[in-house]
């Protein structure tokens, strides 16, 4: 039996539109459609150990750890932001990842015959994700 692959369909909106929302009434809808959540996924490829907040700290330095050795944000968000230089280079070194383990998420569930896969991100078409996306939701508000 060949498996076909889900349909992938982004879902974006900007800040305040109401996409945190529809992402929720998707997750607990009773049809169990898959949610990828890439700001859950932007969270965990920074965590301690993992390749991408290894290659933070070789760029910005020891000083955006924590004591625990996890991501301390505000002391990376003074880093970059307000620095364009340095955003692009926070951006490249996170992005992959984050697309990484969308892809393997995405397979996971083409593996288990799923038919729908949602993708929950607010950079869908500044980012380029729109190019993994068979439909693509813009919630407006």
């Amino acid at each position: 039996m060949e498996c076909e692959r889900p349909k992938v369909v982004g879902l974006t909106g900007g800040i305040a539109s109401g996409k945190s929302t529809v992402s929720k009434l998707i997750s607990q809808h009773p049809s169990k459609i898959p949610l990828i959540d890439l700001d859950v996924l932007a969270r965990k490829v920074v965590e301690p150990g993992q390749p991408a907040l290894k290659a933070l700290v070789k760029e910005f330095g020891e000083s955006i750890l924590e004591e625990d050795g996890s991501l301390n944000r505000p002391a990376l968000g003074r880093l970059v932001f307000g620095d364009e230089e340095r955003r692009k280079i926070l951006n490249r070194l996170t992005h992959g990842a984050i697309r990484r383990r969308m892809a393997w998420e995405i397979l996971i569930h083409w593996i288990k015959g799923e038919k729908v896969v949602v993708v929950d991100t607010p950079l869908l078409v500044e980012a380029g994700m729109w190019k993994w996306c068979g439909e693509m939701v813009l919630v407006w508000w």
